[in-house]
């Protein structure tokens, strides 16, 4: 089955101060994805209410949600979901485990682990703990229930560069496994990464930070010594090539104008292109 594209304009999970940029990433991104086969989800307008969660914009993230679960439902195509901020991976997720999350494995491309609770969380932001909620952890009605959660054990980290405490903590008590931005040029490493977690099948995520600054500018959260784009391309072909794709997303892309965007979206629609070659 060909890919489908469920863009995602969604921007409250971020709380830099280009948050608002995510949103038009996605619309930037969505300019040159082939109509008859691309969504997009209204995103709310309004910021919303963190509601005593611990967890900025709540309210809203909640919503966004309803909303992609909706879009996604009976789609007929591999799901592409397409940010917006990393917080757009959990409903994304959640379809893709189609009531068998026991064999999928979360491959998570990121600067970043994401595996922040919101107590352990130092910024309160969501896209610092959407794999956490992925596993099951988090805020009521964010964290995955019972058949859609994916268990800590099939979680594959690649690209990581900046940890906090109780990430470290958490990656540490459950043994998840974490390859560097070196491992990028051996994608059979990870691949049998994948394969190691007992999973037949892989959701893909891609938080663009994990490449180098150098390679893209329209990052919120830079951070140096990330992947170079040739390495991370070939990589996303080679692991839904020899593992089935359940699903994908692609996050983080926050243009600082519309003419920078343009600079970037080549790089961006070969990694897009390259999720979708696992299409089936």
């Amino acid at each position: 089955m060909p890919a489908a594209f469920v863009v995602v304009p969604e921007w409250q999970g971020s709380v830099s101060a280009r948050a608002m940029s995510h949103a038009d990433g996605a619309h930037a991104i969505s300019g040159d994805l082939p109509s008859a086969a691309t969504v997009v989800v209204d995103v709310p307008v309004e910021a919303g209410d963190a509601l005593g969660t611990g967890v900025h914009r709540y309210s809203a993230l909640r919503r966004v949600g309803d909303l992609m679960r909706e879009a996604m439902r009976g789609l007929g195509s591999t799901p592409i979901a397409i940010g917006g901020d990393c917080g757009i991976a959990l409903a994304s997720v959640a379809t893709a485990t189609a009531g068998d999350a026991d064999s999928l494995a979360v491959l998570w491309l990121d600067a970043h682990p994401d595996l922040n609770s919101p107590e352990t969380s130092p910024s309160g932001a969501f896209n610092g703990m959407v794999l956490r909620a992925i596993a099951g952890e988090g805020a009521e009605g964010l964290a995955l229930r019972d058949g859609e959660r994916v268990a800590p054990s099939r979680l594959v980290l690649a690209g990581v560069r900046a940890l906090d405490a109780g990430e470290e903590a958490y990656i540490e008590e459950h043994g998840i496994s974490m390859l560097d931005v070196d491992r990028f040029r051996e994608p059979a490493a990870i691949v049998d990464a994948i394969f190691a977690t007992g999973a037949s099948r892989v959701y893909v995520h891609v938080d663009l930070d994990v490449l180098d600054p150098s390679a893209i500018a329209g990052l919120s959260y830079p951070l140096p010594f990330g992947a170079d784009p040739d390495d991370l391309v070939a990589l996303v072909r080679t692991v839904v090539a020899d593992v089935p794709l359940a699903g994908a997303s692609i996050a983080g892309f926050a243009p600082s104008s519309p003419e920078a965007a343009l600079d970037d979206l080549p790089t961006i629609l070969r990694l897009i292109g390259a999720l979708a070659s696992g299409a089936r």
